[in-house]
């Protein structure tokens, strides 16, 4: 991956006069990424924020100066709102210093993180006080909070609301792990009913247990065999219960890593019935195929599974159409052992893909293929995911806005070398794939994300 650094420039810089109005730092370059596009601008950053943007050659004044290679975009640090930290209590699997870390090596200046994996899973506010203190001491981006619905927590929702959780996480089918139960039907239009008394948004992972049980079991080291175990139907089924619920009580409603485009014109017209449904879906669903994962490669396990290449190009069409709201990764990962690395078992090993610093590489590779340019991948990475979580500040290279910035380089080819990950155990379905796209500097706030953790807890409403 390449580490070639943008050019630091004297901040006596021609032109400037002491009269002017001084910034911290000053950003130069022929493309930036703006919400008007990609223009030749200088940026001008004060406390964090975006204090002015101006055509290239206004000349700001500015403490330091960053000048932009030839090669390089400015672009908006991306927003990932689907992010298992898993800290505390299964901190061997991911932490908030090394996912963060992550984070920002792959042009990530936000995440939210999920509330399960970690022990006590998020479905209290005791639980997010002690998930805060943990990430307080080592968040390198900003991080914000999920709370979970589980059986029996309905009356803690509005209570994890006020606390700052930014919506609420369910399964409607069995999560994987006993400490974060999942919700039937009926459970789900109770809580969907409660939480459209303060607006909260529910996040449903949606396969139907019901249309899976009948399904054959997932064994062995065929990649098929495991993929007819999770049929696209059981998440079809399970998304019709969630219109159906949202309908009913006039919910917000987020369908979690749709990885079947077979849902996207029932999402569609629910949208047009006035049913508030939003939709993410992840680089892996959008980037690869069942027909390239080998025997045994359990590396590319997930839940719902990767699908065919026919259905991957259904879902692209489905972001292009705008029924795809957001592309979030879905960072999922697990110790070694626990992906059954020995056997190539699928049925036996943990579903989830690691994938958190290659994000925007792995979305930009195959939509430049697709003639999608780089402000759209933005628009779906960056801008929508904080729009859906009311960051306003967060999202967009605009005055007024915290100066998160990525400087990446479109055409600087790499391939994935695990050991040069910072997630914490080095395994991803990306091992020694070939990427086009490099993040070369992160800037959260104006400030560099290596070295000492800048990051800020985020709260709902907050920001």
């Amino acid at each position: 991956m390449s580490t070639t650094p943008t050019r630091a420039v004297d901040p006596a810089a021609p032109g400037t006069t002491t009269a002017q109005t001084r910034y911290d730092l000053v950003i130069r370059g022929r493309q930036i990424m703006t919400t008007a596009g990609l223009v030749a601008a200088e940026v001008g950053v004060r406390d964090g924020a975006i204090m002015a943007l101006e055509p290239l050659g206004s000349a700001l004044v500015g403490d330091r100066f960053i000048d932009l290679a030839a090669d390089e975009v400015l672009m908006p640090g991306l927003v990932d709102t689907h992010v298992h930290v898993n800290e505390p209590g299964r901190t061997d699997w991911e932490g908030f210093a090394s996912a963060t870390r992550a984070a920002a090596a792959g042009g990530v200046t936000t995440i939210i993180d999920m509330p399960l994996n970690s022990v006590p899973p998020t479905t209290t506010v005791a639980a997010l006080e002690i998930k805060r203190a943990k990430a307080a001491e080592a968040s390198h981006v900003d991080v914000g909070f999920w709370g979970g619905a589980v059986p029996g927590n309905t009356d803690q929702l509005r209570a994890l609301h006020e606390a700052g959780a930014f919506g609420f996480k369910c399964f409607l089918i069995d999560s994987g792990v006993e400490e974060f139960g999942h919700l039937d039907p009926p459970e789900l239009e109770r809580d969907l009913a409660e939480l459209a008394g303060f607006d909260g948004l529910m996040l449903v992972h949606a396969e139907d247990p019901g249309v899976i049980d009948q399904a054959p079991r997932p064994h062995g080291r065929h990649y098929a065999d495991f993929l007819h175990s999770r049929p696209a139907q059981a998440e079809s089924a399970a998304i019709a219960t969630v219109i159906e619920a949202a309908r009913r009580t006039g919910a917000r409603a987020h369908i979690l890593h749709l990885s079947n485009a077979g849902a996207l014109p029932m999402i569609a017209r629910a949208r047009a019935d006035g049913v508030r449904l939003t939709v993410e879906t992840c680089p892996h669903y959008l980037a690869l195929t069942a027909e390239e994962v080998p025997d045994g490669a359990t590396a590319y396990k997930c839940c719902p599974p990767i699908r065919d290449g026919g259905n991957r190009d259904l879902l692209w069409q489905g972001l292009l159409a705008g029924t795809i709201d957001t592309v979030v990764t879905d960072h999922s990962p697990s110790t070694l052992d626990l992906k059954a690395l020995d056997t190539g078992d699928f049925g036996e090993a943990w579903g989830g893909v690691a994938s958190l610093q290659l994000g925007l590489a792995v979305m930009w590779t195959e939509a430049r293929t697709r003639g999608i340019d780089l402000s759209q991948v933005a628009h779906w990475m960056a801008t929508r995911p904080a729009e859906l979580v009311g960051l306003s500040g967060k999202g967009a290279i605009a005055v007024g806005r915290d100066a998160d910035l990525v400087v990446f380089a479109p055409e600087d080819a790499f391939v994935v070398d695990v050991t040069r990950l910072h997630h914490k155990n080095p395994i991803t379905p990306y091992a020694d794939r070939p990427l086009v796209g490099a993040v070369r500097r992160t800037l959260l706030r104006g400030s560099d994300t290596t070295g000492t953790p800048r990051g800020t807890l985020l709260r709902r409403g907050e920001a």
